[in-house]
């Protein structure tokens, strides 16, 4: 299974032609970025894409940013995401991030705005992967699960560092709930999440490694959830990102890492580890198979 790396444009100031000579010398895809809202704006957006020959996903949000608006309805979390749609679809991107709904609205709300969505991405003929994120619908493990269930085609970006803050613990203990997503899971987000929070300050650190190694863990089941439905490639953007998630020291602001060179370090860290559990499944040992129950959490 092919790797591939696409860096973010959360906390990047340029356009695909500044990014360009960073996903080179990264060994990097691609870009994730959103598609700009004025027609000349995209038109050279799109443009420099082909220019530098740069794989891009497209990210959506609905009603909102990365927070959606409170009162905006189902309805309007539709529009604006079959918009996004029609407006994105002439980049060709290789998917659609999505961002979508809200975290306050009842359960059976949620599974009628995914399943109106999912039909949505097929009338216009494109993939959309929804991105598991606080302050959206799929803020938890278990409404993420419940909308699954009820609608089959559901595909996830799967950002599970946001769930290890929301849970306030590492996922081990919901090793069921995992398994049971895996097969949704269509795109990743290389962020590791703490008990305390979405985002450690530096994954390298050897006091985060036990955070390091759940998430670790979860990717290989995903992995080996898409290598069984036939997936060729997957995809991963290391997503560690600013807005209050980079740690500062106080009084001065002062950030305590480089968000490039914790990027970048993501990136290596997982093109290593894929071709490892790779090596691995392919050789019959190692943690090649899931964990089977709750209890066992680690892959044997």
């Amino acid at each position: 299974m092919k790797f591939e790396l696409f860096k973010t444009f959360w906390g990047f100031d340029g356009g695909p032609r500044d990014a360009a000579p960073f996903v080179r010398a990264a060994g990097f895809d691609g870009i994730e970025a959103p598609v700009p809202s004025g027609g000349a704006a995209r038109d050279a957006f799109a443009q420099a894409i082909a220019d530098e020959s740069l794989g891009f996903i497209a990210e959506i949000t609905t009603a909102g940013s990365y927070v959606p608006e409170r009162s905006a309805t189902p309805a309007d979390h539709l529009r604006d995401f079959e918009e996004k749609i029609v407006w994105g679809k002439p980049l060709e991107p290789r998917f659609f991030n999505v961002m979508a709904g809200c975290d306050a609205w009842p359960a059976a709300t949620q599974v009628d705005f995914f399943a109106r969505a999912v039909e949505i991405a097929a009338k216009h003929d494109v993939t959309c992967s929804f991105e598991t994120h606080r302050g959206r619908s799929f803020f938890n493990p278990w409404i993420t699960r419940d909308v699954a269930r009820a609608v089959p085609a559901l595909k996830l970006t799967c950002d599970f560092s946001h769930w290890v803050s929301v849970c306030e613990r590492l996922l081990d203990s919901e090793w069921d709930t995992i398994l049971e997503l895996a097969p949704h899971a269509h795109h990743l987000h290389g962020r590791i999440g703490y008990p305390q929070g979405p985002q450690v300050p530096h994954p390298a650190a050897p006091e985060y490694a036990d955070c390091l190694a759940s998430h670790q863990r979860i990717w290989e089941a995903l992995w080996s959830a898409q290598i069984e439905q036939g997936y060729t490639v997957t995809t991963m953007t290391p997503e560690f990102g600013p807005d209050g998630y980079l740690h500062t020291l106080p009084f001065t602001n002062a950030p305590v890492a480089d968000l490039w060179e914790i990027n970048t370090w993501m990136g290596r860290e997982e093109r290593r580890h894929l071709a490892a559990f790779l090596a691995e499944r392919e050789g019959g040992g190692g943690r090649k198979e899931q964990a089977q129950s709750q209890t066992s959490a680690q892959l044997v």
